[in-house]
C-alpha cells in the first residue's frame, strides 16, 4: 500500500513510501509559486498534476493520502492556498476511492519533538535525526506527517 503525506502551502512538502517506512529520497517539496502569465489557478491544476502522478499506479485502493490540518494561517493568501490543495486533495481521492485524512499540526509536532508548539527549526532536526539531510521544514513535516499517517493505519 502506498501512503502519501502532503504538507500543503505555496512549497509544498511531501512523502511517499510503498513499504511502510519513511525513506527521505521519497520526498521533497514542490514549488507551486504562481509563475509570470499564469492565471491564478494554475498553481492548482500543477499540484493535480504531482499528485496524480502519486496515485496513478494505486488508484485499485492501495493507497492512503495524509494531509496537515492546519486550523489557523498567517494571512488570507495563506488560508487559500491551502484551501486549494485540500480541495484538490479531496476531489482527487473522493473520484478514486482513496481514503484520505488531516492530521493536526499539533499532533505532528508531538510525535516528532515531544511538544506539540515545536519550531520550524525544531521539526528540521528531529527529521534529519530520524530519516535523514532535508532541505528545509516543509520536507520536514512531510515526512513527520507521514510517519503519523503509517502510525494511524497501523504500522
Amino acid at each position: 500500500m502506498r501512503v502519501i503525506a502532503i504538507d500543503p502551502g505555496t512549497s509544498c512538502g511531501y512523502a511517499y513510501t510503498d513499504d511502510g517506512k519513511v525513506h527521505v529520497a521519497q520526498s521533497g517539496v514542490w514549488d507551486l509559486k504562481p509563475r509570470r502569465h499564469e492565471g491564478g489557478g494554475m498553481r492548482y491544476l500543477r499540484f493535480a498534476n504531482y499528485l496524480d502522478e502519486m496515485l496513478k499506479c494505486h488508484a485499485d485502493g492501495g493507497c492512503a493520502v495524509f494531509y496537515e490540518e492546519v486550523r489557523r494561517h498567517a494571512g488570507t493568501d495563506a488560508a487559500h492556498v491551502y484551501g486549494g490543495i485540500i480541495a484538490v486533495i479531496g476531489a482527487s481521492c473522493e473520484d478514486l476511492a482513496l481514503p484520505y485524512m488531516g492530521i493536526p499540526v499539533g499532533t505532528i509536532k508531538k510525535r516528532a519533538t515531544g511538544k506539540g508548539n515545536a519550531n520550524k527549526q525544531a521539526m528540521i532536526e528531529a527529521a534529519c535525526r530520524y530519516f535523514g539531510e532535508v532541505t528545509d521544514d516543509n520536507q520536514a513535516d512531510a515526512l513527520h506527517l507521514l510517519q503519523c499517517g503509517i502510525e494511524e493505519l497501523g504500522g
